[in-house]
């Protein structure tokens, strides 16, 4: 899920973006969600169909697919409250956007990961994922890419951290079928796997954009 579905998507959206060029107005007109109750509302959808979309991938009612349900929850909320955090010291105030993104970012993070680490591992992975996606999502503002969905620092950024966190907190007291990752001593070989993975998501999308790019 790491990087089919959500580095894919963040790098895909990205390299849009770039093709596309900005609306009129970006940077300058507020362009805020128009109805936060819908947003919330699907936000609050995407947070159940979650547990679907990560429990269901162990394909049996197992131990396993508890412990990525209990990871999944784990995960999104921590992300939450750390987004919060970031938007509270960045901007004086929490807002119910701020803690919709922030659900869905941590989602994101633990997606690769939740059927490899433990909870502590996944409120780690979304503690850091939800912070790290606050401060990316304000990064378009200063590189130049009218990213209108935020897809870039969510997903792209969230699947990231998701996948390469992998390579510090997996663990085979988990999942057997794994590899321990760095904290539990087994070293850097899976996280230099999970680098190597991200790389060429992201570079065979960059390879995308250029060819669009070319035809445009």
């Amino acid at each position: 899920g790491g990087t089919v579905v959500e580095i894919n998507s963040g790098a895909a959206a990205l390299a849009l973006a770039l093709v596309l060029g900005k609306r009129e107005g970006f940077k300058r007109d507020p362009m805020r969600p128009h109805n936060m109750p819908l947003v919330l509302l699907g936000a609050g959808l995407l947070w159940f169909g979650w547990f679907g979309f990560n429990a269901g991938s162990a394909l049996q009612a197992s131990s396993l697919a508890a412990t990525a349900m209990i990871n999944t929850q784990v995960a999104t909320a921590a992300a939450a409250m750390s987004w919060l955090i970031v938007e509270k010291r960045r901007e004086g105030k929490a807002t119910s956007l701020g803690i919709a993104s922030g659900a869905v970012a941590g989602a994101v993070a633990i997606t690769p990961a939740c059927g490899f680490v433990t909870p502590i591992g996944a409120l780690l992975i979304g503690l850091v994922g939800g912070a790290v996606s606050a401060w990316a999502v304000t990064r378009k503002y200063r590189l130049g890419y009218d990213d209108s969905l935020d897809v870039v620092g969510v997903h792209l950024i969230g699947g990231i951290l998701g996948a390469l966190l992998i390579g510090l907190f997996a663990t085979k007291l988990t999942n057997s079928a794994g590899t321990n990752g760095f904290f539990y001593k087994g070293g850097w070989t899976l996280m230099g796997h999970q680098i190597v993975a991200v790389l060429a998501v992201v570079l065979r999308r960059a390879a995308d954009r250029s060819i669009a790019g070319s035809r445009r």
